[in-house]
C-alpha cells in the first residue's frame, strides 16, 4: 500500500507580453549567465526516522506484513523505501521495486486515459454514455438518459455504496465486462441522480470499456502504452498476469480468526479499470511527479 506525499508550490503563469519581456532579458543577460553558472539547488532534507516511526505505528496498527513509501518534494524524490517482507511464507524483503496492487488508485489512471482522449478531441467530458456504449441502461430511465461520460467518474449515480461489487468479487464468479454493464439496468438507486455520493466500482469498468470502444485498444494496454510507458513505468502493468517481472511482488494477507495468513491472490481479471493496476513506489513517484508539473516526463497528446 504505497504512501505518496507531496509539498510542492504551483508555478506561476505569465501573459504573452510578461514572456516577451522576460524573453528579451533572456537574451540580453545570456552572456553573463554563462560565464556565472547559478548556485545548485540546495539539497531537500528529511526526517527519515519520523517517516520510520509512522510507519511502524501503521503496520502494527493495520497488522501489515509489510508496505513501501515514497515521499515527493518540490519536485524530487526525497525518499522511497520498502518495510517489511512481501510475504509471511518467504520472509522476502519489501524494497522500493517491490510490486503492489494499488487497488482503486488505478481509478486515477483510467480517469487520465479519459483525459487524453478528452485532449485529441475524440470525446467530451459530457458527451453521454450512450453515445459510445448504446446498451448502457440503468434502473433509471431517465439516469440512462442522461448519464454523462463526467457521471461515471464522480460516485454521484444514485447507486448505493458498493452496489454490484458482488459481480467481480470473489474471483470465482464468472461475470464479463459485458455481463456487468448489462446487469446495471437491474440495481435500484438509493438516491435520486446527482444529488449524493455514493462510492462505486462498476461505473470506472463503464469508463474503461469507453476507452476500449473509442480508441480500438482495450483498457489495459492503452494505459500501459498511453501512460505507464511514457512515464517510465517500466515495471508496472495494467494487471497481475502482464507484469513483465513478477519477482518481486507481495502476496496477498488477511486476518483470519486473529491470525495474518498468507491468501489467494485476487486476480481482478474484470476489474481493470476500477482497481487492476499493479506498481511499485520508484514507478508511482514518477506519477506524482507528472501530476505535480515537476521534472521528468509528461504526458503529451
Amino acid at each position: 500500500m504505497p504512501l505518496i506525499a507531496n509539498a510542492s508550490t504551483p508555478r506561476p503563469r505569465m501573459n504573452r507580453p510578461g514572456m516577451l519581456r522576460w524573453a528579451l532579458a533572456l537574451c540580453t543577460s545570456f552572456s553573463a549567465a554563462a560565464q556565472a553558472p547559478a548556485p545548485p539547488a540546495p539539497a531537500l532534507t528529511l526526517d527519515v526516522a519520523a517517516v520510520d516511526a509512522v510507519v511502524a505505528h501503521a503496520m502494527q496498527t493495520f497488522k501489515v506484513p509489510g508496505m513501501a513509501v515514497a515521499v515527493v518534494k518540490d519536485g524530487q524524490v526525497v525518499l522511497a523505501k520498502g518495510y517489511g517482507v512481501r510475504s509471511l511464507a518467504t520472509k522476502a524483503p519489501v524494497d522500493a521495486n517491490t510490486l503492489f496492487g494499488i487497488a482503486s488508485n488505478t481509478k486515477a489512471f483510467t480517469t487520465a486515459a479519459l483525459g487524453l482522449l478528452v485532449d485529441e478531441g475524440k470525446l467530451r467530458w459530457d458527451d453521454k454514455v450512450t453515445d459510445y456504449i448504446p446498451e448502457f441502461k440503468l434502473y433509471d430511465p431517465y439516469a440512462t438518459a442522461e448519464f454523462t461520460v463526467r457521471d461515471l467518474l464522480c460516485h454521484r449515480s444514485g447507486l448505493g455504496l458498493g452496489a454490484g461489487d458482488l459481480m467481480f468479487f470473489p474471483d470465482s464468479t464468472d461475470f464479463t465486462t459485458k455481463d456487468i454493464i448489462h446487469n446495471l439496468r437491474y440495481f435500484k438507486p438509493m438516491s435520486s441522480f446527482r444529488t449524493k455520493f455514493d462510492y462505486d466500482n462498476n461505473l470506472y469498468l463503464v469508463a474503461g470499456e469507453v476507452v476500449a470502444r473509442i480508441s480500438g485498444q482495450p483498457w489495459a494496454a492503452f494505459v500501459e502504452t498511453r501512460l505507464l510507458k511514457p512515464l517510465g513505468m517500466a515495471r508496472s502493468a495494467a494487471g497481475f498476469s502482464r507484469l513483465p517481472d513478477a519477482t518481486n511482488f507481495i502476496d496477498a494477507h488477511a486476518e483470519v480468526d486473529g491470525q495474518v495468513l498468507v491468501i489467494q491472490r485476487d486476480q481482478g481479471l474484470v476489474t481493470g479499470a476500477a482497481g487492476g493496476i499493479y506498481s511499485s513506489v520508484n514507478d508511482l513517484s514518477k506519477w506524482a511527479l507528472m501530476l505535480l508539473g515537476g521534472p521528468g516526463p509528461q504526458l503529451r497528446c
